[in-house]
Order: structure tokens, then C-alpha cells, then sequence
């Protein structure tokens, strides 16, 4: 027998590093105010280099009107995609970047790959952008 909430996604005891993670208000007004920011269909991204830190990775989920459950599931498949796709493409192109991703009311009951489309290709865009810390 399974344990409850094992489905497709990662086992439990795989979680963002506790380094990767923006958490802190204060952080998160921040990146809001001072960096870049582009949309897509279901998700806001914004980006701001970070060389102290290294590629973080944060999310922010507004109601929207819905449930808790239904909050929890979009954010915890941004937190998975963000782990396994962004930080892995932030690492490997050298971008140490704090990048914030804001769920839009499309988000609600998007498929899992169709938002990790839309964010590895922002992502993408990001990395081949040229760095402007030099």
C-alpha cells in the first residue's frame, strides 16, 4: 500500500534546499520592486540577480477565490517545477538569480506539464539572456 499523496510527483523527503528558498517578506517586496518581470498565459515571473546568494527560487499563490486544497496543489507544483527545472537551469547557465513565481487565476486546475512548459521556457529565456551583472 501507498502512502497517502504519493502519486506522479517527487517522494516526500525530496524538498527545495532551504538556501534555495525565497521565504522572507522582505525579500519577496524586493524582487517585486526592483526586478524584471514577464507573463505568460497562467504564471508571472519576476527575476532579480542575486550573486550573494545564488539562484533562488519562491513562489506566490493569491486565492483567486478558491479553496486552500486547491492553492496547495498549484503551489506545490510550482515549488516541484522550480526545484527539478529552474534552479537545475539557473545552476548550470551560472545565473544567480532570486526568481518569484506568481500564479495568475488561469493557473487553477492547469495541467502539471502545462505549467512546466510555460515556466522552463521563461526559464529558458532567461538564461540565454545576456547577464547584465559584469
Amino acid at each position: 500500500m501507498r502512502p497517502a499523496g504519493s502519486g506522479e510527483g517527487a517522494p516526500s523527503h525530496e524538498r527545495l534546499p532551504r538556501a534555495a528558498r525565497i521565504r522572507r517578506g522582505i525579500e519577496i517586496r524586493e524582487i517585486l520592486r526592483k526586478g524584471s518581470r514577464t507573463r505568460a498565459s497562467h504564471l508571472e515571473v519576476f527575476w532579480l540577480p542575486d550573486p550573494v546568494s545564488g539562484p533562488r527560487f519562491g513562489t506566490i499563490v493569491p486565492k483567486h477565490g478558491h479553496t486552500v486544497v486547491e492553492r496547495n496543489l498549484v503551489r506545490r507544483r510550482l515549488k516541484e517545477i522550480g526545484r527539478t527545472e529552474v534552479l537545475p537551469r539557473l545552476r548550470s547557465s551560472g545565473r544567480d538569480t532570486a526568481v518569484l513565481v506568481r500564479s495568475r487565476p488561469s493557473a487553477y486546475g492547469t495541467p502539471f506539464s502545462t505549467l512546466r512548459d510555460e515556466l522552463v521556457r521563461i526559464t529558458e529565456g532567461l538564461c540565454s539572456e545576456p547577464s547584465s551583472s559584469s
